[in-house]
């Protein structure tokens, strides 16, 4: 009441349109909202939603993969909370690290997102009280010969909790409505007259294969890294503004703990860099695990890569380390093609490839070998040729472990290869992450170049809030949904 002595249009014309403004705000919550992608940003979207009053039913979430109860632990690419929710469990905590955040909402904003994505985790988690945070503060002086350590904080959730956390998190977004449709691929989507066509996947080499047509008011396209190439195949027809983005390629290593037990011991997820500027290059090393630490495989596109991930469980203890070794390439003419053809090349027998000068492939966490086609010298020039000449990077990058880790000499190996596919990056309006054409049409996650949960969660959050809290004015009022007037 005490507001009304302030409005020029007096009491009668303001409950008017308090009534009107109330309509609006009503017809957008029962948009009918799709997203492409059940992996961490959109999961994180979805949550963000229904726990604010927004119909679960008129939510529809749409992914190649499973429920988390139907999928595999090998199925580590698609499904309920895609890639990293499956199979890795730690969540970096600083802006600089995982891709862009801070760059659309400010440093402080993106710090509460990621406060919300890490909440999350724990709030679905059986023993929350094991997650918990290592904040490394002090570069040692033994590395700086040779490289930067980079030191941020990590919150480790522990992989082997991860398909407890999947299930508990979607038997929640079930239970308030949300739609969700397994093993179906989004392979075309009509922007202009808000409609889509996805496949079942066991009917994708079909020539008659039947087509599921749907509708959306607003869409949130959230694919991993297994639908990058439709991501780029959108930007093409719809010639999106985008910014190119850099290779990201290199090895998954591995090697005994005790050889960086000095290290661990100040940073467990550690994370050695170098720059090359005038060459355009960049190496780190990347999400480490340690104590029970496994390789695993992906399958992309249909070739092999790695990635590595961590059990909280000291049963599965192997007392190993592993550790992508990820190159940053500039300036590569189509990046995402590039990257795609050293993969193929790296692999022999459907497989790819792993070498070392003493070791053999090491063991899953399920007791098998680890997939991959052991190779030698001969074999490891021919991956060099295609590299096209930036694997001697990487040659290098161990030799020089080899120098700050003394112990270290022969005993390790290499996975071949480690991939972060990354088409150019659609130019998106920052407040709510939408397409500059296509207003309700919103890129998170991989799609968007995240390269990591927290940031993937953080983007889904972001386009939640957003929907959350739309402005729709009336005359010469505003109402923020939230019972706020502005005048």
């Amino acid at each position: 009441m005490e507001l009304w002595p302030t409005l020029k249009s007096g009491p009668l014309l303001i409950w008017k349109n308090i009534k009107k403004i109330i309509y609006l705000n009503f017809e957008k919550m029962t948009e009918k909202l799709v997203i492409v992608g059940a992996g961490v940003a959109g999961v994180n979207a979805a949550t963000k939603l229904v726990d604010n009053g927004y119909p679960g039913e008129n939510i529809t979430i749409i992914d190649m993969g499973k429920s988390p109860y139907e999928r595999k632990p090998e199925e580590v690419m698609t499904g309920f909370l895609g890639a990293g929710g499956w199979s890795d469990g730690k969540l970096t905590y600083h802006t600089a690290i995982g891709g862009h955040m801070s760059k659309y909402c400010g440093e402080e904003k993106a710090m509460e997102l990621f406060d919300e994505v890490i909440n999350n985790f724990k709030r679905f988690h059986p023993k929350p009280e094991e997650v918990q945070c290592s904040d490394p503060q002090a570069e040692p002086d033994f590395i700086k010969p040779y490289f930067g350590l980079r030191l941020f904080p990590v919150w480790h959730v522990g992989t082997d909790y991860l398909h407890e956390i999947g299930k508990n998190w979607y038997d929640f977004l079930v239970d308030k409505g949300v739609n969700f449709e397994w093993e179906a691929k989004v392979v075309s989507i009509d922007f202009k007259n808000q409609k889509f066509e996805a496949l079942d996947i066991y009917q994708l080499d079909q020539p008659y294969a039947n087509t599921r047509v749907g509708d959306y008011d607003r869409l949130i396209f959230a694919v991993g890294k297994s639908g990058i190439d439709f991501a780029q195949s959108l930007q093409e027809e719809y010639i999106f503004p985008t910014e190119p983005k850099p290779v990201q390629i290199g090895v998954r290593f591995e090697a005994p703990q005790h050889h960086f037990q000095k290290l661990i011991d100040i940073s467990y997820d550690f994370k050695l860099y170098r720059k090359f500027e005038d060459k355009g290059v960049s190496l780190r090393s990347f999400c480490t695990n340690n104590n029970a630490a496994y390789v695993a495989v992906e399958e992309t596109y249909g070739d092999y890569s790695y990635n590595g991930h961590a059990k909280k469980d000291m049963t599965f203890k192997n007392d190993m380390t592993n550790f992508g070794i990820l190159m940053e390439i500039r300036g590569v003419e189509n990046p995402f093609e590039w990257s795609r053809k050293v993969v193929k090349e790296c692999q022999i027998k459907d497989k790819g490839l792993y070498y070392s000068p003493s070791r053999n492939v090491s063991q899953t966490s399920e007791g098998n070998e680890v997939e991959a086609f052991q190779i030698g010298s001969k074999e490891l020039s021919k991956v060099k040729e295609s590299f096209q000449g930036y694997f001697d990077y990487i040659t290098d990058f161990i030799e020089d472990m080899k120098k700050v880790f003394p112990t270290l000499g022969d005993d390790w190996g290499i996975y071949i290869p480690e991939v972060k596919y990354l088409s150019p990056e659609p130019l998106v309006n920052y407040p709510d992450l939408s397409l500059k054409n296509h207003p309700n049409v919103h890129f998170v996650g991989d799609a968007l170049s995240a390269r990591g949960i927290t940031v993937s969660g953080a983007q889904g959050i972001y386009v939640a809030n957003y929907m959350l809290n739309i402005k729709y004015h009336t005359e010469d009022m505003w109402y923020d949904g939230d019972n706020t007037l502005f005048i």
